[in-house]
């Protein structure tokens, strides 16, 4: 089941707000919320779900150690034994196939690689248990002694497949008070129609134009003009964007409709004056968590100019790994290490500011586009055809009439797409919002405009999702 499905929209979701609305004790609610996690994620099948209650209970069974254990040095040895465990687990499903296809490469052996199925969400959830363990161990949380309550956050239907990474502490005390307010209920209505809309409307619109030109079939890709190419690359930047923020759009106004905050995910990141900038704006939730588990942990900054960046290095190697066991995701990875070891032990903040913000923006999405072609191939001679097509290095040509001809009818719809990833849309809002508190003719419109504009995002998302019965996030395979 996905958030854009029918549904999920018209049947799973208002049963689940009906319960939370009927109930009302915090247990209750959260027993009620627990029941349809389960079920969201046991949909595709229940397999899984003996996953995702065994690694539940490593993590609430070794954080309760490490609480009991304080000033002894079992506590340490239950931390490394419990995240070992967790990353243990995660390898067998995500990495085993792939180091076993690379060692059969190098040595031929083994003679059958075994097909594992990756369960949905383990990416995720494994790290916000893993952040749960570490905050208990610094002291940061204290131990959740109820299983069922752990089990619930790790769980939580609205952002157990694809984030954002919730950490315990941020939404601990939520989740024990669970108070809903009717402005947050409202808010959290508009936000998630506007996700809905993002995926059903614009990602998916994107990725119909993306997947015309970068096409996975070798002879067919080289023969993709360069300026075809590079539309289906523009194309698949918007996509990315806009399907990922959605689900994440989405996940947030479902947690302010039940009480639940969870941080925001995206801050425009294509506005971005630098590549330090697109990280602190991009999928924040992973970011920080690499940053605050990973790079801090290793030492940060706070060494010398050869650890720093050997420690940038295992991260966004680490990063890379994340998205997939395949070697374009940790090229992927290594080439944003390398651009950011550029920025900070190159160009400095001195050589930043000495290029002009057009310059410094402009550079900035072209270099993050190139990174989306990267991302795109888990096939690396798929990869290398993309890229030298992008410089006309298949005898393809520069344009062709098709090219031509799909750009111009996909022109506004592009230029729409290309305004939703910026801040736009809240600024108007935010303006409709202060001139409604200094006339009644605007406190109208503004009262019209909350009434209207969710049903009207709700009733454009059911139209574009009939037909359309399995449109997944991007991120779900991760």
């Amino acid at each position: 089941m996905v958030f854009s499905s029918m549904l999920f929209v018209f049947l799973f979701l208002p049963a689940n707000l009906l319960s939370q609305l009927l109930l009302k004790s915090p247990k209750a609610k959260n027993i009620a919320m627990l029941a349809f996690s389960l079920v969201f994620y046991s949909w595709a099948g229940p397999r899984y779900l003996l996953l995702l209650l065994g690694m539940v209970l490593i993590c609430w069974a070794g954080a309760l150690l490490i609480q009991m254990w304080e000033g002894t040095p079992a506590r340490k040895i239950c931390l490394i034994v419990t995240l070992g465990l967790c990353l243990l687990i995660l390898g067998i499903f995500k990495y085993t196939g792939f180091f076993l296809s690379n060692f059969q490469h190098l040595f031929g052996v083994p003679k059958v690689i075994p097909q594992i199925v990756l369960p949905i969400g383990i990416s995720f959830y494994t790290f916000q248990l893993m952040s749960y363990v570490i905050d208990v161990y610094r002291g940061e949380v204290k131990a959740q002694s109820r299983y069922w309550l752990l089990l619930l956050y790790a769980s939580l239907f609205h952002q157990c497949i694809a984030g954002p990474i919730v950490r315990y502490k941020d939404v601990n005390r939520d989740l024990i008070r669970r108070r809903t307010k009717p402005e947050e209920v409202s808010a959290g209505i508009s936000r998630f129609t506007v996700g809905l809309a993002k995926k059903a409307v614009l990602a998916n619109g994107c990725a119909v134009i993306a997947d015309q030109l970068l096409l996975t079939d070798a002879a067919a890709l080289a023969a993709v003009p360069a300026m075809g190419v590079l539309l289906g690359a523009a194309a698949f930047t918007l996509q990315i964007y806009l399907d990922f923020s959605a689900y994440s759009d989405m996940a947030i106004g479902m947690g302010l409709m039940c009480g639940l905050h969870y941080r925001e995910n995206f801050d425009y990141p294509y506005l971005s004056g630098s590549i330090t900038e697109f990280w602190r704006r991009w999928h924040i939730s992973l970011s920080s968590f690499f940053r605050d588990y990973v790079y801090i942990s290793l030492g940060g900054s706070r060494c010398g100019t050869g650890r720093q960046l050997l420690n940038l290095f295992v991260v966004w190697f680490l990063t890379g790994m994340w998205h997939g066991a395949s070697w374009n995701f940790i090229l992927w990875g290594l080439y944003f290490g390398v651009l950011l070891a550029v920025e900070r032990f190159v160009l400095g903040k001195d050589g930043q500011r000495f290029l002009p913000q057009v310059l410094r923006h402009g550079g900035v999405l072209i270099l993050v586009m190139f990174s989306w072609i990267i991302f795109k191939y888990t096939d690396m001679s798929l990869l290398g055809t993309a890229v030298k097509g992008l410089f006309g290095l298949n005898h393809n040509g520069f344009s062709s009439a098709s090219v031509s001809l799909l750009f111009k009818n996909n022109l506004f719809f592009l230029a729409l797409s290309a305004v939703a990833v910026t801040p736009l849309g809240k600024w108007l809002r935010e303006k409709l919002r202060q001139l409604s508190e200094r006339g009644e003719i605007f406190y109208m419109i503004n009262g019209v405009w909350e009434v209207v504009h969710p049903v009207a995002l709700l009733l454009l998302s059911a139209m574009a999702l009939v037909g359309d019965s399995y449109n997944p996030f991007l991120y779900f395979q991760f």
